[in-house]
């Protein structure tokens, strides 16, 4: 699996899903990594992005409060749409961060993006699940059966 979401933000809430051992995944870039990517600049980081998401089947867009608006998430999405890769996204402002708690559901990051011409929005294809208030059962309970259906649904876009 690959992970896309607003490191700064929710790195922590993240990290909580990785713990949950459901699915396998790479671990995060260390801040100071990705820093160093960002350094290098966009190239750096498509080629980080292209090389980390090359054999993956499926991304999960991990959705905080500002997760929508994050130039590199929409990369991610467009990238993993594109490829035919299974995609999906957790609303996941109810898992507390133990820095700040929860934090406001944040936007749709598929409703920024048009498919058939611009007649649709990705987000009427492609899902952006709330795991409830208990996110961190709702996620753990879900998780493997979303990551299936992702991967199934994606053959046939």
């Amino acid at each position: 699996m690959f992970y896309s979401f607003h490191y700064e933000n929710d790195v922590f809430r993240v990290q909580q899903i990785r713990n949950m051992g459901v699915v396998e995944g790479d671990e995060p870039v260390s801040p100071n990594d990705w820093e160093q990517i960002k350094r290098r600049g966009d190239a750096s980081v498509e080629r980080w992005i292209d090389e980390n998401m090359k054999y993956k089947r499926c991304v999960i867009v991990l959705v905080g409060s500002e997760t929508a608006n994050r130039r590199w998430v929409r990369e991610e999405i467009k990238r993993a749409y594109d490829s035919g890769k299974g995609l999906f996204g957790i609303y996941i402002h109810n898992l507390k961060c133990p820095r700040t708690g929860r934090c406001a559901q944040g936007a749709n990051p598929f409703d920024a993006f048009t498919i058939n011409n611009g007649q649709q929005r990705l987000s009427t294809v492609i899902p952006c699940y709330d795991p409830g208030y208990d996110a961190y059962a709702g996620i753990s309970s879900n998780l493997a059966n979303w990551v299936a259906n992702a991967i199934n649904a994606a053959k046939y876009r």
